[in-house]
C-alpha cells in the first residue's frame, strides 16, 4: 500500500505549512478527504483558527468551525504527517532581489521533523532552481536524510486567487511535478482527491517554477500595457476605458484594464525570472519595463490628483484628500504589497496633502503594523477637498453622486478621480473635477 492508498484510509496525514491566504483553502479541502494538521508559526493566527475566526475570509468562519484541520503552532506535530505541503509566502526585498527566508525557514523546520517515507511538496511561487537548489539541501541537513532515498520532493504551484470566489482550488488545473516518476504520480493522485478539474504532470519542478512565474510575469506586462495606453490617452484627452470597450469586440483582444498592481503575486513574482536571468548573464528588457511602468502609477495617479486640485482652484498644500481602498484589490482584506500606499506616500510627503484612508474589510491591524495607517469609516469623510477610489471593493459600488457630494466640503467644488474606472462617466460629468486613469 502506497502512501496515496494510507492517506485515502487515514493512516497517515497531510500537514499543510503556512496558513494563509493560500495554505487554508488548501488544507480545509484536504481535509474533507483525508487528516490534515495545519501548521503556522503564528501562533496568533492558529488560535484565531482553533475559535472557528478566518483573519483570511478566504472559506469564511463557518467552514473554519466545521472543518476537522487540526491547528497547531507546534512544529512538531509535523512528525505525525507523512504527506507535506508548503504554501508560505515568497515575497521580494526593498531592492526586488527574491526574499527566500519564509520558505527557508519552512524547510528548516520541516526538515527537523521529516520522517522516512515522506513526500514533500513545495507551493511557494519561486524562480526555476530553488526547490531543488535551495530548499532540498536544507531538507537533508535538517533531517539526516537523503531525497530520492529516504523522501521525495515535488513541486505544485499556488493558483488560487484571494478574493475571487469563482476560480477556487477545485476548479482550476493543477500542475504537478517532482523528482521522479513513482511519486509524481502519487502527488497527482493526492491532489485529485480534492481538484476537481484535475491535474497535469509537468516534465521537471524546474518546468513547473517556470510556468508559474510567468503565469503572473504575462499579466504585469499585459496591465503595464494597459498603464501605459492610459497615460498616452490622458495626454489626448481620450476616454482609455471607451478605447478599451470599442476594441474589446475583436475576437482576440484580451482582456485587461488599466490599475495598480500589488499583492504576493503579480507585483512581486516577475522580479524572481529577472534576478534569475540577471545571475545567467541576462539583463530583461520588456519585463522589467512593465515593471517600471505598474510600479510608477501610483506617483502618476498622485500627481494627476494634484493636477485636478490646482485647477479646481484648491490649495494643495494641506488640502484634505480622501482616499476610498487600501487593499490590493477588491473584496479581500490583504494589504501585503498594496500600491496605494504609493499614493499616500506621494500625496504626503511630496505635497504636503493630509490623506484619510477608507477600507471597510482591510485587515486594521497589518494597516497599522505594516503602513502606520488607521482607517475611517465612510460616514465619517466629509469636507474633502478630492476623492480617489483606488479599489473597487463592492461597497464603493453602490456610491452614488450624492455620496461623493456629501464627502467634500459644502458649496465646494468637487473632485473625484476614479483610478478603477468604476463610476459611470457620463453621470459624473456633473462633478466639477472628475478625471479617469
Amino acid at each position: 500500500m502506497n502512501l496515496y492508498d494510507e492517506l485515502q484510509n487515514k493512516n497517515e496525514k497531510i500537514s499543510l505549512i503556512g496558513l494563509g491566504y493560500v495554505g487554508m483553502p488548501i488544507a480545509v479541502a484536504f481535509a474533507r478527504k483525508t487528516d490534515v494538521i495545519g501548521f503556522d508559526i503564528s501562533e496568533e493566527k492558529v488560535n484565531l483558527y482553533k475559535q472557528g475566526i478566518d483573519p483570511t475570509e478566504e472559506v469564511g468562519d463557518e467552514e473554519i468551525k466545521q472543518t476537522t484541520v487540526e491547528f497547531t503552532s507546534n512544529a512538531e506535530d509535523l512528525q505525525r504527517a507523512k504527506f507535506h505541503i508548503v504554501a508560505v509566502p515568497t515575497p521580494v526585498n526593498v531592492d526586488h532581489t527574491p526574499d527566500l527566508i519564509p520558505v527557508k525557514g519552512a524547510s528548516r523546520t520541516l526538515g527537523k521533523h521529516l520522517t522516512k517515507g515522506s513526500i514533500v511538496v513545495f507551493e511557494s511561487t519561486v524562480y526555476p532552481g530553488v526547490t531543488e537548489d535551495v530548499c532540498i539541501p536544507i531538507l537533508e541537513e535538517e533531517s539526516g536524510l537523503t531525497c530520492g532515498v529516504d523522501f521525495k520532493v515535488g513541486y505544485s504551484p499556488e493558483r488560487i486567487n484571494p478574493g475571487d470566489k469563482l476560480h477556487r482550488l477545485e476548479n482550476i488545473v493543477k500542475v504537478v511535478a517532482s523528482t521522479d516518476e513513482e511519486s509524481l504520480d502519487i502527488i497527482a493522485k493526492v491532489y485529485e482527491l480534492v481538484v476537481e478539474a484535475g491535474v497535469y504532470r509537468a516534465e521537471s519542478i524546474q518546468v513547473a517554477e517556470a510556468a508559474k512565474v510567468i503565469e503572473n510575469a504575462q499579466r504585469d506586462i499585459n496591465i503595464a500595457f494597459m498603464n501605459e495606453l492610459a497615460i498616452i490617452f490622458n495626454k489626448m484627452e481620450i476616454d482609455t476605458n471607451a478605447v478599451l470597450k470599442a476594441a474589446g469586440t475583436k475576437w482576440n483582444f484580451l482582456n485587461f484594464f488599466p490599475g495598480l498592481v500589488g499583492g504576493h503575486c503579480i507585483g512581486v513574482d516577475p522580479y524572481y525570472l529577472t534576478y534569475k536571468a540577471e545571475q545567467l548573464g541576462y539583463h530583461s528588457q520588456i519585463i522589467l519595463s512593465g515593471r517600471k511602468i505598474n510600479d510608477d502609477m501610483g506617483k502618476y495617479i498622485a500627481e494627476n490628483t494634484v493636477k485636478q486640485l490646482i485647477q479646481a482652484d484648491k490649495k494643495v498644500k494641506g488640502a484634505h484628500v480622501a482616499i476610498l481602498g487600501f487593499t490590493f484589490k477588491e473584496n479581500t482584506p490583504d494589504v501585503r504589497n498594496t500600491r496605494v500606499i504609493d499614493i499616500v506616500t506621494e500625496l504626503t510627503e511630496a505635497y504636503g496633502v493630509k490623506v484619510s484612508v477608507v477600507d471597510p474589510i482591510a485587515n486594521q491591524e497589518d494597516m497599522r503594523d505594516e503602513y502606520q495607517l488607521q482607517v475611517k469609516k465612510i460616514s465619517e469623510v466629509k469636507d474633502m477637498d478630492a476623492v480617489i477610489i483606488a479599489v473597487a471593493h463592492q461597497e464603493f459600488k453602490e456610491l452614488n453622486f450624492d455620496h461623493f457630494k456629501k464627502m467634500h466640503s459644502e458649496n465646494d467644488k468637487n473632485v473625484i478621480i476614479d483610478v478603477k474606472g468604476m463610476l459611470d462617466r457620463e453621470e459624473m460629468s456633473e462633478q466639477d473635477r472628475y478625471w479617469q486613469l
